[in-house]
């Protein structure tokens, strides 16, 4: 389900970046990487967990999007799905639901993890991954902002 406005009341903040994070993630999901990165400012800086298979650092939008090709490459089926949005000032946290099979494995691999995004004039400068939404939260610093919450 989307969150929706009201009239008389005001939009969210950061709502067309919510929305375009929406879109990225389905655009992912059927494997169109340029349409996930599509959102993405050219000098993005890309921060995954390193104790992810490929977790490193990964500078400027060529970079980012041969990472995220590579990974998306591996899955058979399945995809992340966004279940809530939380914005934080300049900051998009969105707590996702991935379920995927890779292309060598039968079993399937499910999880919750945490992207952040930072935007700067409607695009996103930074891109980082938790394993924790809590610590996703904290990094982004949830607690000490007025931050508005958007459910999925």
């Amino acid at each position: 389900m989307r969150w929706q406005c009201h009239m008389n009341e005001p939009a969210p903040a950061l709502a067309a970046e919510i929305n375009a994070i929406r879109e990225a993630y389905a655009a992912l999901n059927r494997g169109d990487v340029l349409g996930f990165v599509s959102a993405f400012d050219p000098q993005i800086e890309r921060i995954e967990l390193f104790d992810f298979p490929a977790g490193s650092a990964y500078h400027g939008l060529e970079a980012v999007t041969q990472h995220i090709s590579t990974g998306r490459a591996t899955w058979a089926e399945g995809g992340c799905e966004p279940r809530r949005f939380i914005v934080a000032g300049n900051r998009v946290i969105v707590l996702i639901d991935v379920r995927v099979r890779l292309k060598n494995e039968t079993q399937w691999r499910e999880s919750r993890i945490a992207d952040v995004y930072t935007f700067r004039n409607g695009k996103a400068i930074e891109f980082r991954t938790f394993g924790d939404e809590r610590q996703a939260m904290d990094w982004a610093g949830v607690e000490a902002s007025g931050q508005t919450v958007h459910t999925t």
